[in-house]
């Protein structure tokens, strides 16, 4: 059997290499050029899907339309519907529901998580805040051994910070010429300036033994009490023993010239100190003496209470 022709040409029959051989080449097999080497020989050049066997081929239709969006074409036919098309597998995408469209990201969460965070600071600060307030409000405790003593207006180096305390009850004050009076102490006017009725105060204090006492009434209550006692020096500090309810208050009695009065003058010298002593509810006794080692050139004029620890 020879190659050549050997009726309609089919597939199958065409030898693609066919020119490459002499009887092929007698059989007038070209090189290609659109189909395979012999002469009508089938024409293998076409789109996928569209070769019929032994059909005539469809009619070529119409372009499909386009369809809203979302809807199938009435147009329309998928190549595996067409036939001697090739069936073709579709892919379904995973839906993420809300009508097929992707989900983004959740923003709702994040907005709340950086509210948040914007409510911790501010609490943080608040209380950072409120914290140092509380700081600042605290004050130094009054050392309860010492004397703490001041001038008019001008406190003591000795004293120690108390909170001044306007809403205490008022207590009493006694005037010079009210005091009990013992170890030559005694009573004169003639210098300006003491706040006692007519101008009266203590004077000869400064012998030792010298002391005014006062019997206190009507304390509400046990507790702390601050002491105030008016009083003039000139020159160097002076000191006295204060005495409450015939027991040593602990420290001397701070007198120093606050007022810096020079050359004696008394007149000039007027000013006050204060201790912090501890009192009993009701009645109690307060004394000021010239005791040994005193420093006692003073002439007293006042003594008042006030409750608790304060400077004035």
């Amino acid at each position: 059997m020879t190659p050549g022709n050997n009726g309609a040409s089919t597939p199958e029959d065409d030898d693609p290499f066919g020119y490459l051989y002499a009887d092929g080449q007698a059989n007038g097999a070209q090189p290609p050029s659109g189909g395979y080497g012999y002469p009508n020989s089938v024409n293998r050049v076409r789109p996928v899907g569209t070769r019929q066997y032994g059909q005539q081929a469809p009619a070529p239709q119409a372009p499909p339309q386009q369809g809203a969006y979302g809807q199938p074409s009435a147009h329309y036919a998928a190549p595996e519907t067409l036939p001697g098309g090739a069936t073709t597998t579709q892919s379904h995408q995973p839906s993420h529901g809300g009508g097929g469209r992707g989900r983004g990201p959740n923003t709702k969460g994040l907005l709340i998580g950086a509210i948040a965070v914007v409510a911790a600071v501010v609490i943080g600060i608040s209380i950072a805040m409120l914290g140092g307030d509380d700081d600042d409000k605290g004050g130094n405790q009054a050392d309860a051994s010492p004397t703490q003593s001041q001038d008019e207006g001008k406190p003591s180096p000795s004293a120690s910070e108390g909170g001044a305390d306007d809403e205490k009850a008022e207590l009493p004050t006694i005037d010079a010429k009210a005091l009990r009076l013992d170890g030559g102490a005694a009573l004169a006017s003639d210098v300006e300036g003491a706040q006692s009725g007519g101008g009266i105060y203590v004077t000869n204090l400064n012998q030792p033994g010298s002391t005014v006492t006062w019997t206190v009434n009507g304390i509400p209550e046990d507790g702390a009490y601050t002491v105030f006692v008016r009083y003039s020096t000139t020159d160097d500090p002076q000191s006295m023993s204060l005495t409450v309810n015939g027991k040593p208050f602990g420290s001397k009695l701070n007198m120093d010239n606050f007022a810096r009065a020079k050359d004696g003058d008394f007149s000039k010298g007027w000013t006050q100190t204060f201790a912090w002593p501890t009192l009993n509810k009701g009645t109690n006794t307060i004394s000021v003496s010239c005791g040994d080692g005193d420093k006692c050139n003073v002439l007293l004029d006042q003594l008042w209470l006030k409750e608790g620890q304060v400077k004035k």
